[in-house]
């Protein structure tokens, strides 16, 4: 932590009038403060100028031991009356318990007159989505695919909203009436090793194809048969004004083999004419089984085109105020102005690889709704009419 940090506090300063004034992000101070993190654009000398200009302007006394860092102790290692409210150090292991499913409890729902859960079955309709210009170009990239053909992997971390993007997908194609047959084989319990589960197979795949284009005409038995039977299915409802799009979630379990098969199917084709669009939707595991540095998958690799779907990051702000927009409420009125520089203080950390340090960012809709919804809980139980930044941090 930087020594400047506590100084700012004693002096009423928040993190958010200090990124205005030196025109940097708030992600940006926050790093710099929490984790002694100085951005490689503005330089640190340029930063560090700006900051003792408006430092001084603010009546502040500057001197060079505030950009000082000093230590700040693990929560583990805390054995002192005061341990409560000592905020713990933001790690790894501390940003993935985030990932437990939280609920907003009767109590905060009184205390903040919320009649309904802002994160929980929040999407029930297109008008649910709130979309980043991110989130916007990929949506648009899978219409695209699913209609006019293509081979897509969307990769992004869990609770990313990539299913949710692929639920908008088929709502979109059921609502314009699209002459799309989406094809999504069943993925309950795949692996990619029978150690682990059950892997899904290039017959299982075409099994689940046949069913969606012609649900009366069992498969066949043998996979000559089969794949026989399937392009001829194909290429009859292509010709009938059919699209055709396999959507495989969960696609970081697939087997490499039946990644190197999907590229078999991909290349159906009556005359020369694709028959099927293929979208694969999963964790960041998948980019690694579809790494360039691969040679089973090399094939696959030349033809699918990766997509990942980034963090809220700038956006969090503009995605709670529509969250609870959406349920009657006003954030503002619930947060207060430092509560937002918290959360990111919370889910943007730094990482050591090696000798070097990344910032790494858990500012995902599911990380961000449970520790909202945390600190409401929190705040409710505490008799609080407000979340701060304090209460952030605590959760």
């Amino acid at each position: 932590m930087l020594a400047l940090k506590p100084y700012l506090i004693a002096n009423g300063i928040s993190q958010a009038e200090l990124s205005r004034r030196v025109d940097v992000s708030p992600a940006t101070i926050a790093q710099l403060l929490n984790k002694d993190i100085w951005p490689t654009t503005p330089a640190r000398a340029e930063l560090q100028g700006r900051l003792v200009r408006q430092l001084q302007l603010l009546n502040v006394k500057v001197s060079a031991e505030l950009f000082e860092s000093i230590p700040t102790a693990p929560t583990a290692e805390i054995e002192n009356d005061n341990a409560e409210n000592a905020a713990p150090t933001l790690t790894e292991e501390v940003a993935t318990m985030l990932l437990r499913k939280q609920t907003l409890s009767q109590a905060a729902k009184k205390q903040f007159s919320l009649f309904r859960d802002p994160f929980t079955d929040d999407v029930q309709e297109p008008d649910d989505l709130y979309m980043t210009p991110d989130a916007r170009r990929v949506r648009e990239h899978l219409w695209i695919t699913a209609k006019f053909g293509g081979f897509l992997a969307i990769i992004g971390e869990s609770g990313a909203g990539k299913s949710t993007l692929r639920e908008d997908l088929e709502e979109r194609i059921i609502r314009e009436n699209a002459s799309v047959v989406v094809m999504a084989p069943y993925v309950l319990g795949m692996e990619d090793s029978d150690m682990k589960g059950k892997p899904l197979k290039a017959a299982g795949i075409a099994d689940a194809m046949i069913r969606a284009i012609s649900p009366l005409d069992p498969p066949k038995r043998s996979m000559e048969a089969k794949a026989a039977q399937l392009h001829k299915l194909l290429r009859d409802s292509r010709r009938g004004g059919n699209s055709h799009v396999l959507i495989i979630e969960e696609a970081h379990g697939l087997h490499k083999q039946t990644l190197k098969h999907l590229k078999r199917f991909y290349e159906l084709k009556d005359g020369m004419k694709p028959l099927i669009s293929i979208i694969l939707i999963g964790q960041t595991e998948l980019k690694t089984k579809l790494s360039e540095s691969s040679p089973d998958v090399r094939e696959v690799v030349q033809r699918c085109e990766l997509v990942q779907l980034p963090p809220l990051d700038a956006y969090l702000e503009g995605y709670l105020k529509f969250k609870f927009a959406r349920v009657g409420a006003d954030l503002s009125a619930l947060f207060d102005e430092d509560a937002m520089e918290a959360i990111r203080g919370r889910l943007i950390f730094a990482k050591a690889t090696g000798k070097t340090r990344e910032t790494v960012s858990l500012m995902y809709p599911l990380m961000v709704n449970n520790l909202v919804t945390a600190a409401l809980n929190q705040a409710a139980s505490l008799g609080f009419e407000q979340v701060n930044a304090d209460l952030i941090r605590e959760v």
